[in-house]
């Protein structure tokens, strides 16, 4: 990993349901797809999505890393899908989007409030846990290092954050769920469980506009189709 960045997809994501797939009801384990990004100093980790066991393999893999060499994990989204391994990397700083980690905060604080009120324990104590987990997530500035810029993409959720690389030769977006598949890319569609379905065909049009290369949230790294070859 010699140039000044390099980024790699880690593991690739899917969805538990695909609805351009004509599936109705989850007929598989989701999980976000998982990038690493090295650049100068920093080794940032993306979506840390699968179960610690298994994406530490595939961080070992994939890459030839350990937890250890982690130095930034940056979530595209709050929800916890995306975040799964998140504490196998303990010296990490963990980042998201402030809008991101300020909606879902809210949103489970409130969850917590009626769990509290209906008498419900152990829920309380399941949103308990993840509301430690989000406090120790840190707002992410607008550089998370040289070359590694947020890119906003609301919509999917309230704060959807992906990152922008723009590299010599080729732009490249890390979509997180703005842009799932490269079914949705092809249709040009956003996920139909979206916080503002609106807004979330704005950031996906957005990201297609920007973008030579897409790591898609549930999918691999793919060309994007709308924009001219560039020679790679």
């Amino acid at each position: 990993m010699g140039s000044p960045l390099d980024y790699r997809v880690v593991s690739i994501g899917t969805l538990a349901t695909h609805p351009l797939w004509n599936e109705h009801t989850e007929v598989r384990t989701g999980h976000a797809t998982t990038t690493l990004l090295c650049a100068g100093s920093a080794t940032i980790l993306v979506d840390p999505s699968l179960p610690a066991q298994a994406l530490l393999a595939r961080l070992s893999e994939r890459c030839g890393r350990d937890p250890g060499e982690i130095t930034h994990v940056f979530l595209t989204s709050a929800d916890p899908l995306h975040r799964r391994a998140l504490g196998a990397f303990p010296n990490a700083r963990w980042l998201a989007h402030e809008l991101e980690l300020d909606a879902a905060t809210e949103k489970l604080t409130d969850q917590l409030a009626e769990a509290s009120d209906c008498g419900d324990s152990e829920l309380g104590a399941i949103l308990k846990t993840h509301l430690s987990i989000l406090k120790k997530c840190e707002p992410a500035p607008d550089s998370l290092a040289n070359g590694v810029d947020l890119f906003p993409l609301p919509g999917v959720t309230p704060g959807c954050c992906g990152l922008l690389l723009p590299l010599p030769r080729a732009t490249v977006c890390i979509c997180g769920d703005a842009v799932a598949t490269c079914e949705h890319l092809a249709e040009g569609k956003v996920l139909p469980e979206s916080f503002d379905i609106k807004q979330a065909q704005e950031s996906f049009a957005e990201a297609v506009q920007i973008a030579d290369l897409l790591i898609l949230g549930r999918d691999n790294l793919t060309l994007n189709p709308l924009r001219p070859p560039f020679g790679l």
